[in-house]
């Protein structure tokens, strides 16, 4: 079976460092920013795995399983999200995810949760997992906070319980290598 693997987040920067991981780890990876882009690539591409953002702008991750399964009901999916609650977990399930994930979940993360699909025969290294640096962790953090304020600086700030000019600080500053 082709390692293929479509990978929608319309964070942009988790997004490019999970598609890295999984290429360096021999997969073919397709990535969509939201439930249209990842309609086109599912319906020419046909990814065999799936790992989906629940909240994205635009239509859900909930209806993405629906019209994944819809083109392919073989494509294995696995929902991340960074707002969950049992009753999203329960409902992604029971439209056919094969796993619910909360955010931050690394590579190594994912790939456990499809290899629970013996039929996958996927194979998981644990001891090549290296944790991000606190720095890249609240790097990362705040410009997801940051996201969903919609670019608002006070507003972000005001979530983190920041000053507004320490958060611009920290905003100047190139992310961390690791």
């Amino acid at each position: 079976m082709a390692k293929t693997i479509i990978l929608v987040d319309d964070e942009e920067l988790f997004r490019g460092r999970m598609a890295k991981a999984f290429s360096q780890r021999g997969f073919t990876v397709f990535t969509a920013r939201n439930f249209d882009e990842a309609l086109q690539v599912i319906n020419k591409e046909r990814p065999t795995l799936g790992v989906i953002d629940l909240k994205m702008p635009g239509r859900s991750g909930l209806e993405l399983i629906v019209a994944a399964k819809g083109i392919n009901p073989d494509m294995q999916l696995v929902v991340l999200t960074g707002y969950g609650s049992i009753a999203t977990a329960t409902e992604a399930v029971r439209l056919g995810a094969l796993s619910y994930l909360p955010k931050p979940a690394d590579v190594d993360d994912i790939l456990s949760a499809f290899a629970k699909n013996p039929d996958l025969a996927l194979e998981v290294i644990q001891d090549e997992f290296s944790a991000p640096s606190l720095a890249r962790a609240e790097w990362e953090h705040i410009n997801r906070v940051l996201t969903d304020c919609e670019g608002n600086i006070s507003l972000a700030a005001k979530k983190l319980d920041l000053h507004r000019r320490t958060l611009q600080r920290k905003l100047q500053k190139y992310p961390p290598n690791k």
